[in-house]
């Protein structure tokens, strides 16, 4: 039983509603867990579900807060603290990482709605890996998406791999009335 994106009325629309579609995925691949089965990395990958939430939240706010609105980095990455990002830490809980990843959605729905339109360009923050070429609102909207859907796989391989849930069973056990 697949998902269908609800209709939508313009592009801006469009790309926040294939978005909230992605992060829906993630959130339904966490449906039902504890924390210790959330904290799990049941593949020889050291993902682990809790930690894909908590890196899809920062990697929505970094490219929403600091590359679309301008705001600063309060949160640099470096090699020694990257892989934290993908893990549950001592205190953490998957309620916590998933109340933190609604805030974000409900952020970056806010700044998309304050944007004049969506070719408006941005520089991107200096870094080795970043073309030195601004990049478009959509484009950055795009890449989210790309991100979100890419570790939405990767959420139903750890999912399935914990207690054999696959996406279409919770699909079935998350639907609305």
């Amino acid at each position: 039983m697949p998902t269908v994106v609800r209709a939508v009325s313009d592009e801006r629309d469009a790309l926040l509603a294939f978005l909230e579609e992605q992060r829906a995925a993630v959130r339904r691949a966490t449906h039902g867990l504890t924390d210790e089965q959330a904290a799990l990395t049941p593949t020889v990958s050291a993902l682990s579900l809790g930690g894909l939430v908590k890196h899809l939240t920062r990697m929505e706010w970094f490219w929403t807060v600091v590359v679309l609105d301008g705001q600063p980095n309060t949160d640099p990455q470096t090699p020694e603290t990257w892989s934290r990002q993908f893990r549950m830490e001592e205190g953490e809980t998957l309620a916590g990482l998933l109340e933190a990843y609604e805030r974000r959605a409900e952020e970056t729905e806010r700044i998309v709605a304050a944007l004049p339109d969506l070719d408006v360009l941005v520089p991107l923050p200096e870094a080795p890996w970043f073309p030195k070429e601004p990049r478009s609102a959509r484009w950055i909207l795009l890449h989210i998406i790309e991100e979100v859907a890419r570790h939405a796989g990767h959420a139903d391989i750890i999912r399935e791999a914990i207690d054999g849930a696959d996406a279409f069973s919770l699909v079935d056990a998350t639907k609305q009335g």
